[in-house]
């Protein structure tokens, strides 16, 4: 019986104190000491997609993505070519290694794949890079530059 007191007496007790604040939410009005009424910092440089981060990553990701296309387009002596991978399941198949050659040709379908999504990524990165060198943002412009 008395825990059903104090939990009468907490709710009561809330209830009192965000009275006020329920009739103002109910309202639809706003006080000016509310966070949502007071403009942020953050909300006046960016639009909190992560934009600026991307523009000052854009040539890493850039050479990133040059580096995963050559070793993917590389000859048969290159590691995780294409190339080479197929030359790993031809090999399975000789030699009769059916559920390796089931591996191997799976992983060469995704890697294979890899390379028109890689290149698509490429070109959307470049016209990230000149949307970033439009507005001065971005790796060598702005305030970077100016340290």
């Amino acid at each position: 019986m008395h825990r059903g007191k104090s939990v009468l007496v907490a709710c009561a007790a809330t209830a009192a104190l965000l009275g006020p604040v329920g009739i103002a939410a109910a309202d639809g009005s706003v006080s000016a000491t509310t966070p949502a009424a007071a403009p942020s910092a953050k909300g006046a440089k960016g639009a909190g997609d992560g934009s600026r981060g991307l523009c000052k990553r854009a040539k890493k990701i850039d050479k990133r993505l040059d580096r995963a296309l050559k070793r993917l387009k590389g000859p048969a002596t290159v590691r995780g070519s294409v190339a080479r991978l197929a030359k790993r399941v031809e090999r399975a198949e000789k030699a009769d290694h059916t559920e390796v050659q089931t591996f191997l040709n799976h992983k060469l379908t995704f890697r294979r794949s890899l390379v028109p999504t890689l290149e698509q990524r490429q070109k959307d990165l470049s016209k990230v890079q000149k949307w970033c060198a439009a507005r001065g943002e971005g790796s060598g412009s702005g305030k970077e530059a100016a340290k």
